[in-house]
């Protein structure tokens, strides 16, 4: 494995059209945190990027359905991203977003570069094309049957059910999503990059490692899935692929490049640039120079990502990367596959999913309980599955009953019979090993057993086997149980008193190098053992180097005399009635919305008929002056105008509800609302998170048409 100066790592940019489940967090996000917290324990430069993708076509298609801009829809996720990863301890260095003013600069810069240096091939070619809608249809607009395993929800870029990448024009039956109507095929000019151009090198270096004699990484350290999907692709005969778009939201084409009015750069050249915008923006913002991590051969560039993403990191953006001339490529990207749950894929449509901000609601302050559970399960080399029932044994039998109960013990012990001071030992005294009760063990000879554990929780981490470093971070705290339990201090204490003073030495030894070493996994837990050893908190600046230096030498991590804290628990027991609470919620939007909104006191038949439903337009709207939740909006219902002050404004500007259809509760009696008469109210949905959505008439219904 190389070694490297400094660190550039990146986690997928999560598409801002819906919040984050746990299936992004085991893909993608939760392995690059353990990799760079435990690259900062050792004293690396590593620097970890991120930012929210929010020029996808998803976006836009989401924006269309709901009525709204799209800048509203990246806003809210982009908030709702930011507030998911930090409760969760996902450590970036900054996280940025593709809609920035610096990322656009960023991806017009590299288009310049690319298309200046002739490396585009421009060519006119057949795109679909919604004739109800009136555009052209990017490949997120399109779905159809895949043509190589007969899904019928295959997307026009790529089929989520087997993993191939396609163009819209191999969907067998295709259709817009905005209409669904079946698309039209018309001419129109784009850029392409010529992939092909490219095979040649990018064999070389994806299954040698290796760049014009130059080694680049070493092949044995890709996990084989990578590996495998990239050859597929090659065997295949890579193709030009077009990078832009017909559409009204992205990057703009640079326009001094003629022919670009119209014209948006494809999502997969603007969002892995994204990385570098935001590590230029880090960069900004710590007085730092971005360039070293990006364009030094001494830096290594590591991109978690999911399996979906594959083709994209390891042959198109290094493509881009390379034919621009002077950016590395990366040594490692080590994808994860698709976590499913309770026996079935996980999926945002159907509400098939845990929802990470609803977790961080349901489980406050249990952050490193999922965590773990997720990291344990972790779909490293294949698919793998959350339950909450495993959820749920994880808790109990291995954080409460292992890692708690050990460190529980020993701070209990440690203030009953030391009143809370580290006893000062004779380091000639034996004590029964954690391997077996025939074996007699002493403190130095425990202390380098610790460090070959420790090492080896080191190598997997290193390897990005994480799943197996959880693994022996859970065996080094039952090796500490298994010290207490064949000992048994609490029986030798008064005969023995000298004895127990190294057993419970070593232990407290033990549990402040679990408080260094579970950082990676469990960050929160780390902060709460060291708050029980009363030790500075953990700030990730080579603590873990300084502990295996100790160990080496013999050293005590924790020292004699040291005064430590009054126990407490570190987890507890979950029970039945909160998983199978859980268990329930799952899919069922609508029960989640009717236990929080339950149905009124029942009405008659003529109460109903008293109301008086119309179809109308909104014509003009504008903000009530000092009243930030009220719009003043013009109805026309056909007949007649009308004046309705609306409590709106916090989920709409006035820009965005003008020429919109609504449903008006017409003889409603008016009220003065600001000394401005409302003359009815206008109805809306509102969902179980408060978001409001106007309760429309299908299109074409006249103004005025009564609503039974």
């Amino acid at each position: 494995m190389r070694q490297f100066e400094r660190y550039l790592v990146t986690s997928a940019l999560p598409y801002a059209n819906g919040p984050l489940h746990i299936g992004h967090l085991s893909g993608a996000y939760l392995s690059a945190d353990i990799y760079v917290r435990f690259q900062r324990l050792v004293n690396k430069d590593i620097v970890f990027i991120c930012g929210s993708d929010e020029h996808g076509a998803a976006i836009t298609l989401r924006a269309a359905k709901e009525g709204i801009q799209p800048k509203a829809i990246i806003d809210k996720y982009h908030e709702s991203f930011q507030k998911s990863f930090e409760g969760m301890g996902i450590s970036f260095d900054h996280y940025d977003r593709t809609s920035s003013q610096l990322h656009h600069e960023t991806s017009q810069e590299f288009f310049r570069n690319l298309f200046n240096k002739g490396e585009f091939i421009e060519k006119e070619s057949e795109q679909y094309y919604d004739e109800e809608a009136k555009q052209f249809l990017a490949d997120r607009y399109i779905t159809g049957t895949c043509p190589k395993c007969a899904n019928e929800n295959a997307y026009g870029d790529q089929c989520e059910k087997c993993g191939s990448a396609l163009s819209p024009t191999e969907l067998i039956r295709p259709k817009s999503t905005l209409t669904g109507k079946e698309p039209t095929l018309r001419k129109t000019r784009h850029w392409y990059l010529p992939l092909d151009k490219y095979e040649e090198w990018l064999r070389e270096w994806i299954t040698e490692g290796t760049l014009y004699d130059k080694v680049l990484h070493y092949p044995e350290d890709w996990k084989n899935h990578v590996i495998g999907q990239c050859k597929s692709w090659l065997d295949g005969g890579l193709q030009p692929r077009s990078m832009t778009r017909d559409l009204d939201w992205g990057v703009d084409v640079p326009k001094e490049i003629p022919g670009s009015e119209g014209k948006k750069l494809y999502v997969w050249m603007d969002a892995p640039i994204g990385y570098i915008s935001s590590t230029k923006a880090w960069a900004e913002k710590k007085g730092k120079d971005w360039e070293p991590y990006w364009k030094s051969e001494d830096s290594a560039l590591i991109h978690f990502i999911g399996k979906d993403n594959i083709v994209f990191h390891c042959l198109i953006f290094p493509a881009i990367l390379k034919a621009h001339g002077d950016y590395v490529l990366p040594v490692n990207v080590p994808a994860n596959q698709f976590m499913n749950l309770e026996g079935d894929k996980i999926s945002t449509s159907k509400n098939w999913a845990v929802w990470v901000h609803e977790y961080l609601e349901d489980f406050e302050g249990r952050q490193d309980e999922l965590r773990y559970a997720l990291i344990k399960n972790m779909p490293e080399l294949k698919d793998s599955e959350f339950t909450w029932k495993s959820f749920q044994d994880a808790n109990n039998n291995e954080l409460v009953n292992n890692l708690a109960n050990f460190v529980n013990r020993v701070i209990v012990l440690t203030n009953k019979y030391y009143e809370g001071i580290v006893p000062e030992i004779d380091e000639d005294e034996g004590f029964t090993g954690p391997e077996s009760q025939s074996e007699v063990c002493y403190h130095d000879s425990e202390l380098i057993r610790l460090f070959d554990d420790i090492h080896e929780l080191c190598a997997n981490i290193r390897k990005y086997d994480f799943r197996s470093a959880l693994k022996n971070l859970m065996e080094i705290s039952t090796k500490g149980n298994q010290i207490l339990q064949f000992n048994e201090p609490w029986k030798l204490q008064k005969e023995q008193p000298e004895t127990v003073k190294v057993i419970m030495n070593i232990c407290l030894q033990y549990v402040t190098a679990i408080s260094v070493i579970c950082r990676p996994f469990m960050p929160f837990t780390s902060d709460k053992l060291r708050t029980l050893l009363n030790l500075d908190p953990i700030k990730e600046e080579g603590e873990l180097d300084d502990l295996l230096f100790q160990l080496a030498d013999g050293e005590h991590p924790l020292k004699a005399k040291h005064q430590i804290g009054k126990p407490f628990h570190l987890f507890s027991r979950i029970d039945d009635d909160v998983i199978e609470a859980q268990v329930a919620k799952l899919g069922n939007t609508g029960a989640k919305a009717a236990i929080k909104n339950p149905i009124k006191e029942t009405i008659n038949f003529d109460d109903f008929m008293k109301l008086d439903i119309r179809t109308a337009v909104i014509t003009e709207a504008e903000k009530v002056p000092k009243a930030d939740k009220l719009l003043k909006l013009a109805l026309d219902l056909g007949f007649e105008q009308r004046t309705v002050v609306s409590g709106i404004a916090a989920h709409f500007t006035p820009e965005e509800v003008v020429g919109k259809s609504v449903s008006l509760l017409a003889n409603l009696a008016p009220r003065k609302i600001r000394g401005v008469e409302s003359q009815g109210m206008i109805l809306m949905a509102e969902d179980d998170e408060g978001k409001l959505s106007f309760v429309s008439p299908e299109d074409g219904w006249p103004n005025g048409m009564i609503i039974k």
